[in-house]
C-alpha cells in the first residue's frame, strides 16, 4: 500500500473520481473544490499550486485521498487505517509536513497518535458538523421580507459581509472575499434576504458536484440577528439548489455555535459526520549539549 502525490488535477481526478463519487455527501468539500478548480483555474484559491494525493492498495483499489489548496489546511478526504506514517513521509519528501489538517472526527485519534509519535504536538482548531437536508421545513412564522438572487450591484456589500463572516467564523480570512463573491455572482450562487430597509442576510451555494450542493456563508450582521432572517435565506437557497438539480443539499456548522446547529435542524437538516481542524507543530531539532 502506498501514497502517491501529484500537482496534476487531471491525474488526481482520474485516480480518485470513482472513490470520491461513491460517497458524494461526505466528500462534498473535495468534490466542490475540484469543480471550482476546473471552472476557475488552479489559482482559484491562491497563487501557490495545489497538491493532490491518493492511497492505493496492493490490488489497485483507491481507498484514500488528500488535497491542499494553499493557504487552506491539508484536507484528508479519506484516510485508511495505518496509512498516516506513509502519508507524512510522502509529504515531507514532496513539500513539507502540514501545519494544519482537516479530517473526519472518526480518524482524529489515529492521526493524532501517529503525529505525536513523530515528536510533534497538536492543538484543536475547531470542530464542525456536516448536515444533510431531509424534508425542508420553512421557518414558522416566516420572517419579514423576501429572498432574491444577489447581483453585481450588491458586490461591495457582499464582499464586506464575506470579510465579516470569515473574521467571525474562522478568526481570519485565508481566501480573497472579492474573488469568492465574483465567482458566486457569475453563476447565481448568492441569495439575499431583503426587507423594506434593504438586504439583511445572505447565503451562498457551491457548484453542484456529483449531485450535491453545499450551502455556505450564511451571514446576518450582528445588529439584525434573532429576527429569523438566517432561516429565511437558508430556506430560499436550499430551494434554489433543489430547483437547479441538486439531489442532495448539505451544509457545515461550527459545533461551538449552538444557535446555528439548532436552526438548521429545525429547517430539516440532519447530522451526517463530524470533522475537526487540527493545528500541527512538527518536532523541533534536537537540542545540543555544551
Amino acid at each position: 500500500m502506498a501514497w502517491q502525490l501529484t500537482d496534476s488535477l487531471d491525474e488526481f481526478e482520474r485516480a480518485t473520481a470513482e472513490h470520491l463519487r461513491s460517497d458524494p455527501v461526505r466528500q462534498t468539500v473535495p468534490l466542490s473544490v475540484l469543480a471550482n478548480l476546473r471552472h476557475a483555474g488552479l489559482e482559484r484559491y491562491g497563487t501557490d499550486p495545489p497538491l493532490f494525493g491518493w492511497h492505493q492498495r496492493d490490488d489497485g483499489t483507491i481507498d484514500g485521498a488528500v488535497l491542499q489548496t494553499p493557504p487552506f489546511p491539508l484536507l484528508l478526504a479519506s484516510l485508511p487505517a495505518g496509512s498516516v506514517p506513509g502519508l507524512l513521509a510522502a509529504l515531507a519528501a514532496e513539500r513539507a509536513q502540514p501545519t494544519a489538517v482537516n479530517l473526519a472526527a472518526a480518524d482524529e485519534g489515529g492521526f493524532v497518535a501517529d503525529w505525536l509519535a513523530s515528536g510533534g504536538s497538536v492543538t484543536i482548531g475547531s470542530r464542525s458538523r456536516l448536515y444533510l437536508l431531509g424534508e425542508l421545513v420553512p421557518p414558522a412564522p416566516a420572517p419579514q421580507g423576501t429572498a432574491r438572487l444577489a447581483a453585481e450591484p450588491d458586490a461591495e456589500l457582499l464582499v464586506h459581509w464575506h470579510d465579516a463572516f470569515r473574521a467571525e467564523a474562522l478568526g481570519a480570512g485565508p481566501e480573497d472575499s472579492r474573488r469568492v463573491v465574483m465567482d458566486l455572482l457569475s453563476r447565481d450562487g448568492l441569495m439575499l434576504w431583503e426587507t423594506d430597509a434593504g438586504p439583511v442576510a445572505m447565503a451562498g451555494l457551491t457548484r453542484i458536484a456529483a449531485g450535491v450542493a453545499r450551502v455556505t456563508g450564511v451571514y446576518t450582521p450582528p445588529a439584525l440577528r434573532r429576527r429569523g432572517y438566517a432561516g429565511g435565506v437558508t430556506t430560499a437557497i436550499s430551494r434554489a439548489a433543489l430547483a437547479a438539480g441538486a439531489r442532495s443539499v448539505v451544509l457545515f456548522t461550527d459545533l461551538a455555535n449552538p444557535t446555528s446547529n439548532a436552526l438548521y435542524q429545525r429547517l430539516g437538516y440532519r447530522p451526517v459526520q463530524d470533522r475537526v481542524l487540527l493545528r500541527l507543530a512538527a518536532a523541533g531539532p534536537p537540542s545540543g549539549r555544551s
